[in-house]
């Protein structure tokens, strides 16, 4: 075997043992006289430069330095652990370092492909901009529309990398430094060698590096948060170890690098951390509310759901304003650097009109309306639960009132099935396009193994404990203040420290009964639950809520206690994702793509299954008509329309349906006809909702499987896939 580790030469940072030996501060019995000329170098109470320097500036004591370093040295050892974990894993299950090209490409399947197709698209193509402007004037897509891709998919992410990986073969190349190593692989039994390629060089090597290395600094900040909530190191320990422990309903970045929630949610958690930092702080700087922008940007960027998580943000800290934990001045300061944040993105993002009309963006404005208006509220309610009531009733009536207005005056329908699927949720409600949705697994309501998972790894109980103590408090606070008659006054202005600490609490305990509900509505955000529980967690570190254990050395034990019955399971947990062994291959899928990139015309127009269509796009580049990014209106019927194929509808209209799009040829699947996750989830059963009074019928692709004449001819097939041409006639109606 081939020796596959390459080292690159850069220099190394300097050791402590170096510093150490740096003539910055004279030995005992050393003159402390200085060269001419050299004054300014000296380690003086005045100029202090160099480590000193900075402990002088971040006003730490020497204990304090070392204890600020200590966490850091910490921090960065869990995100080195995290980042290895998830390249093995991912490693493990595709061996992705032996796979072709194409391969490589075909593990990313559904909406990743679809991500991967324009980060490829502009690292092929003659120069960066060029690339740019290809995917801001892409009719690959949706043909034969022209869409800006950057403006509909949330692709800064594969923007940045693209130029990054430019410029790194570039200099690389121009320096004559090799970037990969490639090597021929015998894949058996009867198959063609292929050519494997590792290292930086490698496109998709480069891209789910960067994901794995941003994923795992991300875990280095849930150190640090764990660490600062619970003001202990202890705490940032419990945080890290939860998050190991509990790995599979934490993150599923190491099987699906290329989602947008890889890129994003890193950016929250340093955006809740700040946040953190922000409640706890009696007047936070400028700097403290430029930087919260920042990441707030980072993470609304790469994810059009981001803004139902910001909502659920915004929603908590109303919640602690009102019970009187956050003060009217930091609270309008906080609204006002979301807004700002939203005015941005909407620009970044050409006018996406999504944004301006999300509850999100209406619930900002609302707010912070209801805040510039606290006093008129106290005029005509008594102040207690009264106000409280209708301060909260306000809020859901003007968001919800705002949000449709908004929606109505930009035309704008492209979330509605958003609302169509929490309605459903609710009611009996269900159309062809919620149960898309709520036929997947990951849409459904959250599974019943999942408390149980988080029960044995004491992940739940703890968290439970916490949430208790912290609402017990909470509960004597609202009892003194309506004993006392509604007295109180502006947290920012006169509050103590003890106020200040028990809002940040009362913050995150409102934020994890939030994540809670949306995990438990659908299953795909406990992504957003269970990590949130692991910074919880670390709350059993703290002296606030958990002084009453004792001194610091017996409180200690008790947490090490509860961590290794913890990890009785967790470790249990990661040994059953390192025993996951596996190869990526799809040799039908292969055959496919061999086939219409050697047969078909580069303009060939095809429609099909959501997931093969990216992976078409992505590997030949011929144009489709549909795609696995679901959440714009427009496309949501096209897919509806090419979905026909899977309806009891006669073959006569499913070819209008396609000659309408303007296909070439159609890729059948038998597993769509087929496939049935639960009662009323196939296929031909979604469409017995919108299409009742061809109810009984026999599929039109279980007639397609058999026979596709007389409607469309075969020119493909295999185990998985036919590939149906609609008729020369059909095509000259275009």
């Amino acid at each position: 075997m081939v020796a596959k580790n390459r080292k690159q030469s850069g220099k190394s940072p300097a050791t402590q043992t170096d510093r150490d030996k740096s003539p910055l501060v004279s030995p005992p019995g050393k003159s402390n006289a200085r060269r001419p000329g050299r004054e300014g170098k000296a380690f003086n109470s005045s100029h202090p430069n160099g480590l000193s320097g900075i402990r002088h500036k971040l006003g730490l004591t020497p204990a304090a330095a070392v204890k600020l370093g200590i966490t850091l040295l910490l921090a960065a050892l869990s995100g080195y652990l995290h980042w290895h974990h998830l390249s093995q894993l991912f490693e493990n299950d595709r061996h992705f370092s032996h796979l072709s090209n194409l391969e490589k490409e075909m593990a990313f399947r559904t909406e990743m492909g679809l991500y991967y197709s324009y980060y490829k698209t502009i690292i092929e193509a003659p120069s960066f901009l060029d690339g740019l402007h290809m995917i801001m004037n892409d009719r690959l897509t949706e043909y034969p529309l022209v869409i800006n891709t950057l403006k509909r998919f949330n692709l800064y992410p594969e923007v940045v990398l693209a130029s990054w990986y430019r410029m790194y073969t570039g200099v690389m190349g121009y320096f004559g430094i090799p970037t990969k190593m490639c090597w021929s692989i015998n894949r058996g039994e009867g198959l063609t060698p292929v050519d494997s390629c590792e290292g930086m060089g490698d496109p998709a090597y480069f891209y789910v590096t960067f994901v794995f290395l941003l994923n795992g600094a991300m875990m280095s900040l849930f150190f640090i948060y764990g660490a600062y909530l619970s003001g202990s190191r202890l705490g940032g320990v419990v945080t890290a170890m939860c998050f190991f422990f509990n790995h599979g309903e934490s993150t599923r970045v190491m099987w699906t690098p290329p989602l947008r929630e890889s890129f994003a949610y890193p950016f929250l958690v340093l955006q809740m951390l700040l946040l953190t930092y922000i409640l706890r702080t009696r007047n936070p700087s400028r700097m403290a509310m430029v930087a919260l922008g920042v990441s707030n940007l980072c993470f609304m960027l790469p994810w059009q759901f981001a803004q139902f998580v910001l909502l659920t943000q915004v929603a908590s800290l109303f919640a602690s304003y009102i019970l009187g934990y956050l003060g009217a001045a930091k609270m309008q300061s906080i609204l006002v650097t979301h807004m700002n944040t939203l005015f941005v993105c909407f620009i970044l993002m050409f006018g996406n009109s999504m944004l301006l009309t999300s509850f999100y963006a209406s619930s900002l404005v609302s707010i912070w309306a209801i805040i510039a208006l606290r006093d008129r509220f106290a005029q005509v309610f008594k102040p207690g639960i009264v106000t409280w009531v209708m301060q909260c009733l306000a809020w859901v009536g003007s968001t919800v009132l705002l949000k449709f207005m908004l929606s109505t005056v930009l035309c704008a329908s492209d979330d509605a099935h958003i609302s169509a699927l929490i309605k459903s949720k609710f009611t009996s409600y269900k159309d062809f396009h919620t149960l898309m949705y709520t036929c997947a697994a990951e849409f459904d309501f959250i599974e019943l193994e999942t408390p149980v998972r988080y029960l044995k790894t004491l992940l739940l109980p703890i968290n439970m404990l916490v949430v208790a103590l912290i609402a017990g408090r909470t509960i004597q606070d609202v009892v003194r203040f309506l004993r006392d008659g509604g007295k109180t006054d502006d947290v920012d202005e006169t509050a103590g420290s003890e106020i200040v600490g028990k809002g940040e609490l009362v913050y995150h305990s409102l934020q994890l009964v939030a994540f809670a509900v949306l995990a438990v509505l659908i299953m795909r955000l406990k992504l957003f639950l269970t990590p949130h529980m692991c910074i919880m967690a670390s709350l059993i570190c703290s002296k606030q809520l958990f002084g009453w254990i004792g001194e610091k050395v017996k409180h200690q034990i008790v947490v090490f206690a509860v961590l290794a019955i913890m990890a009785i399971q967790g470790v249990a947990n990661l040994q059953a994702q390192w025993a996951i062994i596996g190869e990526f291959s799809n040799l039908p899928q292969e055959e496919l793509l061999d086939w219409i990139q050697d047969n078909t015309r580069p303009d060939s127009v095809f429609a099909g299954a959501m997931p093969t269509m990216a992976s078409v796009k992505l590997s030949t580049g011929r144009p489709i008509v549909n795609h696995p990014h679901y959440e714009d209106a427009g496309l949501r019927e096209r897919t509806k329309l090419v979905y026909s194929m899977y309806s009891r509808m006669s073959g006569e209209t499913v070819k209008r349906n396609l000659m309408k799009l303007g296909v070439d040829f159609f890729v059948l699947e038998d597993s769509w006809c087929t496939r049935r996750t639960r009662p009323g989830c196939s296929m031909p059963e979604i469409w017995d909702i919108e299409d009742p009074q061809n109810v009984g019928k026999t599929p039109l692709c279980t007639h397609m499987s058999r026979n596709s004449r007389p409607h469309f001819t075969t020119v493909f097939s295999n185990d998985i896939y036919k590939v149906l041409k609609v008729p020369k006639a059909a095509k000259d109606l275009r």
